[in-house]
């Protein structure tokens, strides 16, 4: 049993990555599925795809790489933790590493990067950053 889902699921991504597979792959929850197609339609991840039936399903994202064969992500880190949460305002979402991270945000509009909430002024609980 995992204590933090989203936590296992950010470290199998980057374990993943720094062993040069082509995919990772994690149990199946609505949330995690919102954040893989986030990072999907950000470029950090290829297709992302749901396998399985009932109680077994999966989640198998492609990861990609470049010319170099180094990974699309660099870091992937937990921000708010089941002991710590951590919420920010609109306001306060400044962007990482001049713009070429996102935070990952769990808000009113669903889940959204920071860009995302600064233009529709919402704040949320930060799930973690990626670059």
């Amino acid at each position: 049993m995992v204590g933090d889902p989203i936590g296992d699921m950010f470290v199998r991504i980057k374990n993943a990555g720094r062993a040069r597979k082509q995919s990772a792959s994690f149990s199946y929850s609505k949330t995690k599925m919102d954040i893989a197609k986030l990072l999907e339609k950000k470029g950090f991840v290829g297709e992302v795809s749901r396998r399985g039936k009932k109680n077994r399903r999966n989640i198998e994202a492609v990861l990609l790489y470049d010319n170099l064969g180094e990974g699309k992500i660099s870091e992937i880190k937990r921000i708010s933790k089941p002991s710590r949460r951590v919420y920010r305002g609109w306001r306060e979402l400044k962007p990482i590493k001049s713009g070429i991270g996102l935070y990952i945000i769990s808000s009113p509009a669903g889940i959204i990067d920071d860009t995302q909430a600064r233009k529709l002024k919402v704040g949320g609980e930060i799930f973690g950053e990626v670059w």
